[in-house]
């Protein structure tokens, strides 16, 4: 089975491990011969999917599925065009992902369902956020607690030439859980924590048992389903929540392969998004059984002397990354470390049969990377919170 990524960013990166783990070939495709997933990727060709057209087709001929792991609108626009005129599945869902993109006509389809929001402005009072509508993670969001700071925050929303969500803050548990959806029925699969660290960009994602209590779980997976239902999901969606003291409330959902939590639920389940997806496409199951365990992934970065947790956005910029097993002393790692390099970047997964086996694995990790790497200070920083 041969796979074909366009994107070599971190979504790249996050297609091309559990590739491997399914044990899929893969191919890369992105514009720069820098992209990260290059470098852990079987093959790859460095072309501009919005340019060449006919170069991109020829790459893609090959395969026996496709995914677009990137955002940029002109690029999967034109891929999808490419993909409607071959018989190889094409794992991307354009019309979900439109409907995602935006935020406004996304929360009119969850209100409609009766998916829990935050209250929207000025109904929800202070502190509110301020939101664009169509920029992904946390691009031009801003926390306020007056008018004056909400002046401000529209006219960071004005000069992307988005429009402005405005919304109830919410603090709690972040979390998060993917949904596949084909011929208008959709299946949730597990549950996850996300962490923020201090840009409020995630540092760590947590998949264990009893993330939720029981009930929640339930209702936060029936949320997904019947999201990914009503947008006619034909493809991957992930839905984004906080769990607060009055329950979930729901923030926003994202029709495409997601970073960071694949991976995290493939260590403690055993179950494969991707390999799920790339079944489903197929009309086939995988058949495969689930672990109930344990697992956090999450990003760290060495300089000046200092192992720092970072968020995904500053580990993008790692070079020439490899995969590796068993690195310091954790199960997984996707790095570009070399001995006696003093500025490097790591994204470890550490995996177990309890979060307390877990909690061990990760300090013996940061006591390995400390002695080994001779370095004075670790730093695990999290947002100001309002």
């Amino acid at each position: 089975m041969k796979i074909g990524i366009v994107g070599g960013a971190l979504q790249g990166m996050e297609a091309v491990f559990l590739s491997k783990k399914a044990g899929f070939e893969t191919l890369v495709i992105d514009r720069k011969k820098s992209a990260p997933a290059m470098s852990i990727s079987d093959t790859y060709e460095v072309l501009d999917v919005t340019k060449d057209t006919e170069r991109t087709k020829e790459a893609l001929l090959d395969c026996d599925v496709v995914i677009p792991a990137c955002e940029e609108t002109e690029a999967l626009k034109n891929l999808d065009k490419i993909m409607r005129h071959s018989e190889i599945p094409f794992l991307f869902d354009i019309n979900a992902y439109n409907i995602s993109s935006s935020k406004k006509r996304s929360n009119e389809i969850m209100a409609k369902i009766g998916v829990p929001l935050p209250k929207p402005w000025p109904e929800c009072g202070f502190p509110a956020v301020v939101k664009p509508s169509s920029q992904s993670g946390s691009i031009g969001v801003s926390a306020v607690n007056d008018i004056g700071e909400m002046d401000a925050a529209l006219k960071i929303v004005s000069d992307l030439g988005d429009i402005p969500i405005i919304q109830e803050f919410v603090s709690g548990k972040s979390v998060s859980i993917e949904v596949i959806g084909r011929s208008g029925s959709a299946r949730p699969l597990v549950t996850t924590e996300v962490v923020l660290d201090y840009n409020y960009d995630c540092k760590m994602v947590v998949c264990e048992p009893h993330i939720l209590p029981k009930e929640d779980d339930e209702l936060f997976a029936e949320i997904g389903k019947k999201t990914a239902e009503a947008v006619g999901l034909d493809g991957l969606m992930d839905v984004e929540a906080i769990y607060t003291k009055k329950g979930l409330r729901v923030l926003e959902i994202d029709a495409r392969i997601p970073s960071q939590t694949p991976a995290a639920v493939w260590a403690a389940t055993d179950i494969n998004i991707l390999e799920e997806l790339v079944f489903s496409s197929m009309g086939r199951s995988t058949s495969k059984n689930s672990r109930n365990e344990c697992s956090v992934y999450e990003h760290y970065i060495v300089e000046n002397d200092s192992l720092t947790t970072c968020g995904e956005k500053i580990f993008g910029k790692v070079t020439e990354p490899r995969c590796e097993s068993r690195f310091f002393g954790a199960d997984e790692a996707i790095t570009d470390y070399a001995p006696g390099k003093s500025a490097w970047r790591a994204t470890v997964i550490t995996k177990g049969k309890s979060p307390a086996e877990v909690l061990e694995k990760r300090k013996n990790f940061i006591r390995n990377v400390m002695e080994e790497c001779e370095l004075e200070e670790y730093m695990d920083r999290s947002p100001e919170m309002i």
